[in-house]
């Protein structure tokens, strides 16, 4: 069987593990894989090659994907998926694995219905989002990203007694700066699943904070808030209702970068093996994900359900914690 491999959408470290174990898993039954390059605007243009098994030596701990990823608006059309699925089957490719988030593999359901190609999802993305799984490759590289340097702003905030808003990732989901804020010991955090009113609860939380003798404060604010306030805008509006000593610090893409955890390595070879072996019995249609600890495959089609929501406990347990 001739198998494609594509990395989509935003980069997460761990990519270059599911790519290492898609590759050789598929070499040891005995399987060819073909490369395509820059996503699904590489399929699209027939930007592809072949990835023996000695092409992965060593990417194991780098960060990105060798494969380079891309974002691609044509693929939302109609005619441009099926300019892709003759691409693959020119190149008598018959299964695609999909490494990605949320829009990759939404593109792969609507490939495969359309057009019948046996696709297999791999999930990476930092923001932790996709149903069927509690766990994504690069979301734990990310957190540890964040935490070590919310804990460093956290000595200069100590020094000056000052507040600092540090905006993290995450797209519209909460899940990145809830996680790093109960990590880091903040003082509040704003995400966009919150059911308070986050600009007026985020005061109480500060007003309390300094009335218990707090002279610094930590808060961890989502890109996506749901007030459209990442963490300029809120800070603009402290400064301007309360006259609030603030500094803002947005991480950005440094949390995309760097070598992949321990963790993130151990779940890309896990599931780039297992969804070769599943092609392999003829399985299509699946992502791999991670449930209770345990490894297990979802059909494609559950990518169409809401993503998940950060469990309600864990916002309020910041807040508790912070006192």
């Amino acid at each position: 069987m001739r198998i494609g491999l594509l990395t989509s959408g935003g980069d997460a470290p761990g990519m270059n593990a599911a790519i290492r174990a898609v590759v050789r898993q598929a070499d040891a039954l005995g399987h060819e894989v073909w490369g395509i390059y820059h996503g699904y605007q590489g399929l699209l243009e027939g930007d592809m090659a072949l990835l023996p098994s000695r092409a992965c030596a060593n990417i194991l701990q780098r960060g990105g994907t060798m494969l380079h990823s891309a974002r691609c608006s044509d693929f939302h059309r109609l005619e441009q998926r099926a300019v892709a699925a003759a691409r693959l089957k020119d190149a008598e490719i018959e299964a695609l694995v999909v490494i990605g988030g949320d829009g990759s593999f939404r593109a792969a359901e609507a490939l495969q219905r359309e057009h019948g190609v046996a696709c297999a999802g791999i999930p990476g993305t930092i923001d932790n989002d996709l149903p069927g799984t509690e766990r994504t490759l690069g979301f734990d590289t990310a957190l540890n990203t964040a935490v070590e340097a919310i804990d460093r702003i956290r000595d200069t905030a100590s020094s000056h007694g000052r507040l600092f808003l540090v905006e993290v990732m995450g797209r519209s989901s909460g899940m990145l700066a809830v996680h790093t804020a109960l990590a880091c010991g903040a003082e509040a955090v704003l995400y966009p699943e919150s059911t308070e009113d986050s600009y007026e609860h985020l005061l109480s939380q500060l007003n309390a904070a300094w009335l218990r003798g707090k002279q610094s404060s930590i808060v961890v604010v989502a890109e996506g808030d749901a007030e459209g306030g990442r963490a300029m805008a809120v800070g603009e509006r402290l400064r301007r209702d309360h006259a609030l000593d603030l500094r803002v610090v947005v991480l950005g893409h440094v949390q995309r970068g760097g070598s992949p955890t321990a963790i993130d390595r151990i779940w890309g070879s896990r599931w780039g093996c297992e969804a070769v072996r599943r092609l392999d019995r003829g399985e299509q249609g699946f992502y791999v994900g991670e449930m209770a600890g345990a490894l297990v495959a979802q059909p494609l089609s559950r990518i169409l359900e809401p993503q998940p929501v950060p469990p309600g406990d864990l916002g309020r347990m910041v807040s508790i914690l912070a006192r």
